[in-house]
């Protein structure tokens, strides 16, 4: 079952507060805890709590404190945005809703209104938003003043557009005629069979008309008698001009009667007609020009045993309709008729069974590269390590050591002399307080002798000498991998001076691989716009024979399970299935028969193209009963040449992230970054190291 659903809007007014709050019942009938979100909420005015939140979780009586409710407010979203961190935004969005995530069963998630003109972004923010959150949405869309083919033009649209990026659990059209609901609802079935469920609900006149209440906040007036119907609604409007006798005619149901506030003809007559069972009740009246009725006029009306609220307004008679005419009605906390009538309307035309159905059975197969970041760092978090990186004096490394102690993620040890380290810092204008890391120069640790005498006992057998091993451990390198095999740091990370052979070079001589382990291979995390893959191995092995390339593949399908993705393992090759000939495709081929009989459950496929295994449609025609073929997760190439040529060309096409290398295999996490690596790159890579160290 989902941990959330989303509910987006394509265009204002769509009615989507009657979804929510038939969502919210429910999902209160299925279980208890039911938690409500809005990633970005309106500005309000005072420090206002916000109209939905409010109504939500007051009516239905969550408990949830408000200001976990939401992420941002607009005018935070794009200021945000103009300043190029939209990136920043789905973040912080990603970690609010992850709290709620974990303290609910379920959390209903409620879009963004619609209210301003920049629609377009607002569409793809919460294309995105839900995308990122991984959580299947329902779209809400408005049917009044249309057509039925305008109206099913519109949802079409919308649901090609959502489907693309997300998966859409159903489209409910709202504020239709009633008379169109069976006609619009057979043609949206008709045009739209990616199963999606299709709901049409009819225009309800009460939920459209406005309270006196909403009629006074907007036109800014004064409550004079009836405060306590102030939530009576207002389905129709007339201006009282005429003679009363003419007047009361024109009089219907839950009507709003304005006239200016020297008519008391007009007044008393409303009154008199709304407790009269001759005439209909009236919701309110409103008096225009400023004008109050004289005292004798008051004292009657103060006697009367029942008084509609009368609103007191300074503008003239033309303007204040004009006004009323173009309020759109919202629900609010205290108007429990409208929020009772929105739920039984969607109670009504809502097959909630099928609902809840569809909701307790739904996966998504959406990745995203923020779901998978943020959960690298919840990983991380949750058991602390204590990462050493010998390059402490490059600027990419303080950079990301900037980052990572700020997000509190890591121990820091860096390597170098810290007059130098610390001069670096300044002068690069870099926030990294040295009070919160550990700089180590190896000549002058305390450790240095027993370091050099440890790897001399390790060594001797070699023919080192003692000679030999004190300027060993004078390398950044040996001395930052002594501290991890003594227990004194968790992980390495290095690379982004040195060669890939000196990162390696001491790990392979006492850190040592794996029992079981005859190869140390290497993986990228590619995280591409709507997923993330596993690379190996792009990094270490030139050309690894079919036994080694099968251990790969092994051990790269057990670091993605590790990392939350589930392994479909793609042995790529110039060709797909039996249909190749050849060494190269030969090799590949008898690497897939190893790997299968030591991993009979291991979904694997190969010979496959590398098309073949990320197209689902060129997938299903070269390999039809593959499970592998066009959703592969795990990628592993046939020799380092590829493979290398392969992550940089998709990362630099794409503009996909390229976490890693990280390696497999050794009894302790030490991975190598590439010279070209970013402070992004080195920060990415720590955390994926720390996440290694909590396995040992």
């Amino acid at each position: 079952m989902s941990k959330g659903i989303y509910v987006a809007t394509i265009e204002p007014n769509s009615g989507k507060s009657v979804v929510v709050l038939g969502l919210m019942r429910m999902l209160l009938g299925k279980t208890a805890k039911v938690g409500y979100f809005r990633p970005i909420i309106e500005d309000t005015k005072n420090g206002e709590p916000d109209n939905h939140i409010n109504t939500v979780v007051s009516y239905f009586e969550l408990d949830i404190n408000y200001k976990k409710t939401f992420a941002y407010k607009r005018s935070e979203v794009l200021e945000l945005y103009n300043k190029g961190k939209s990136g920043d935004v789905i973040d912080h969005v990603i970690k609010r809703y992850k709290y709620l995530e974990e303290r609910f069963d379920i959390v209903l998630v409620e879009g963004t209104d619609f209210s301003h003109e920049n629609s377009s972004l607002e569409l793809d923010i919460n294309m995105l938003i839900s995308k990122n959150l991984g959580l299947p949405v329902i779209i809400v869309s408005r049917g009044d003043g249309l057509n039925v083919s305008e109206i099913a033009d519109n949802v079409q649209i919308a649901h090609d557009t959502f489907k693309e990026e997300v998966d859409v659990l159903s489209i409910m059209t709202n504020k239709v005629k009633p008379e169109d609901t069976l006609k619009l609802k057979a043609l949206l079935q008709t045009r739209i069979t990616s199963g999606t469920d299709i709901t049409v609900i009819p225009k309800v006149k009460s939920l459209a008309s406005p309270t006196i209440k909403e009629i006074v906040k907007k036109l800014e007036g004064n409550i004079l008698f009836g405060e306590d119907l102030i939530n009576n609604q207002s389905e129709n409007f007339s201006v009282g001009a005429m003679q009363l006798r003419n007047y009361l005619t024109h009089l219907k149901e839950n009507a709003l009667v304005i006239t200016p506030g020297d008519r008391a003809d007009i007044i008393l007559g409303a009154l008199q007609a709304n407790i009269s069972k001759n005439y209909p009740k009236i919701s309110g009246i409103v008096l225009t020009g400023g004008l109050i009725p004289e005292d004798p006029i008051l004292k009657l009306i103060e006697g009367l045993s029942s008084v509609v609220p009368i609103i007191s307004v300074k503008q003239g008679t033309f303007a204040v309709t004009n006004i009323i005419g173009k309020i759109r009605s919202k629900i609010y906390a205290e108007n429990t008729e409208k929020i009772e009538t929105s739920i039984a309307t969607f109670e009504k035309h809502v097959d909630t069974d099928k609902l809840s159905d569809d909701l307790i059975t739904f996966q998504s197969d959406i990745f995203t590269p923020r779901m998978f970041q943020y959960n690298l760092l919840q990983r991380a978090l949750s058991n602390k390590k204590h990462i050493v990186l010998p390059e402490g004096t490059d600027e990419r490394v303080l950079r990301a050591a900037a980052r990572l102690i700020d997000a509190q993620v890591v121990d820091l040890t860096l390597i170098g002399d810290e007059t130098i380290i610390k001069e670096q810092i300044e002068k690069l204008d870099i926030p990294l307080d040295t009070t919160h890391i550990n700089i180590v120069s190896p000549l002058k640790s305390p450790h240095f002798e027993d370091y050099a005498n440890t790897f001399y006992e390790l060594r001797k057998h070699k023919n080192v000498n003692l000679d030999m091993a004190k300027d060993a451990m004078a390398d950044v390198s040996y001395f930052a991998t002594m501290m991890i095999y003594k227990g004194h740091a968790d992980g390495m990370v290095s690379g982004a001076v040195h060669t890939t052979a000196h990162t390696l070079r001491p790990a392979l001589q006492f850190i040592k691989t794996k029992p079981g382990v005859n190869i140390v291979s290497s993986v990228f995390f590619m995280c591409l716009e709507d997923r993330v893959s596993v690379f190996g191995d792009c990094a270490i092995n030139p050309n690894p024979n079919a036994e080694q390339l099968a251990e790969i593949a092994i051990s790269s399908a057990k670091t993605a399970r590790d990392f939350g993705i589930e392994p479909k393992v793609a042995m790529l090759s110039y060709s797909s299935g039996a249909s190749g000939k050849g060494e190269d495709v030969d090799k590949v081929r008898k690497a897939t028969e190893i790997a299968k009989a030591q991993e009979p459950e291991l979904k694997i496929e190969g010979p496959i193209q590398y098309d073949a295994a990320v197209d689902m449609r060129i997938g299903k025609s070269k390999l039809p009963n593959s499970e592998v073929a066009g959703q592969a997760s795990v990628l592993i190439f046939p020799d380092l040449n590829t493979g290398n040529n392969t992550y940089k060309a998709v990362q630099r096409e794409t503009g996909a992230l390229a976490i890693g290398p990280m390696l497999q295999g050794l009894n302790k996490p030490v991975n190598d970054l590439s010279r070209g690596c970013t402070a992004d790159d080195i920060y990415s890579t720590v955390i994926i190291t720390a996440i290694q160290a909590q396995d040992l």
